[in-house]
């Protein structure tokens, strides 16, 4: 049974697949698809099914000619999932379950597309119990996504992603790395170099609770997830003004530091929106 949290999206890839496997993107393998190639001889590639009579009859050397496709191709497509302390915060919602929500529906998504999906959910190291290989059942995936649940890891951190590098395909794939991205800027910009041969979007989870929803006077107590520790503040204006123009800040830096890796970033707060995410696509990675 598909969980109601499953938001399906259409997503698509500017790049031509290389797996020898059918499915649904331009590919480079020749086969009986629909993008033209151009032609051989027969006796190159004897297959009287795509026989070009025009052609052959134009042969200076007299030799059959044969039209030469593209098959269209599966590509990989994985959820990189931060599954560290941070993702216990609880604004509208707790971040663990829109990571679950966001990848069960990458998952659901890419089952629609023929393609294959693997997952791999990280906090300080990848965490074996949520690595799966890849694979069309779709099913298991959002078993193993809807387990997440379950996750306590406070105290924990997000260097796992350095490791994740090396669960991913070998055939460049599409990597939605779903994180609020609390770690530093160096960590980031060396997951993105181990990443480098894949076309990765980077999902950024906000609550508008961190930033924007902050005590305008009074005291108030700030948890970092990551350490356990925690911190009483007087608010007033003027901090409140402080941590909004930090965070502002942070998501300049953010989109400069993908932009560099050609992965606009796409920023979830609250709800996620599909039709956003079809959009993402429409706009960033047309063919």
């Amino acid at each position: 049974m598909i969980p109601a949290y499953v938001k399906p999206f259409a997503y698509q890839i500017p790049w031509k697949s290389a797996s020898v496997h059918s499915g649904d993107h331009l590919g480079i393998q020749r086969g009986l698809g629909f993008e033209y190639k151009g032609n051989t001889s027969l006796v190159d590639y004897p297959d009287l099914r795509r026989m070009d009579l025009r052609q052959t009859l134009r042969d200076p050397y007299e030799q059959v000619q044969v039209r030469l496709f593209n098959h269209d191709s599966i590509t990989p497509v994985y959820a990189v999932c931060d599954l560290s302390s941070s993702m216990l915060f609880k604004g509208g919602k707790r971040k663990i379950e829109l990571v679950m929500e966001i990848a069960a529906s990458v998952a659901f998504s890419v089952s629609a597309e023929n393609d294959i999906f693997g997952l791999i959910g990280y906090d300080q190291h990848v965490l074996d119990d949520y690595v799966l290989p890849l694979s069309y059942q779709v099913h298991e995936a959002l078993e193993r996504i809807e387990s997440f649940a379950s996750i306590n890891s406070f105290g924990k951190g997000s260097a796992g992603v350095l490791e994740a590098a090396q669960y991913l395909s070998q055939n460049k794939g599409l990597v939605f790395w779903i994180s609020d991205f609390h770690m530093p800027l160096s960590m980031i910009e060396q997951a993105m170099n181990m990443f480098s041969q894949h076309q990765v979007v980077p999902v950024v989870l906000w609550e508008e609770q961190e930033f924007r929803k902050l005590p305008r006077f009074g005291l108030g107590t700030m948890i970092d997830p990551e350490t356990g520790r925690d911190r009483t503040i007087f608010f007033r204006e003027s901090i409140r003004a402080k941590f909004i123009e930090a965070f502002e800040q942070r998501r300049q830096v953010l989109e400069d530091l993908f932009l560099a890796f050609e992965s606009p970033p796409h920023f979830v707060s609250g709800e996620f929106q599909p039709d956003a995410m079809t959009q993402y696509f429409e706009k960033y990675m047309t063919a």
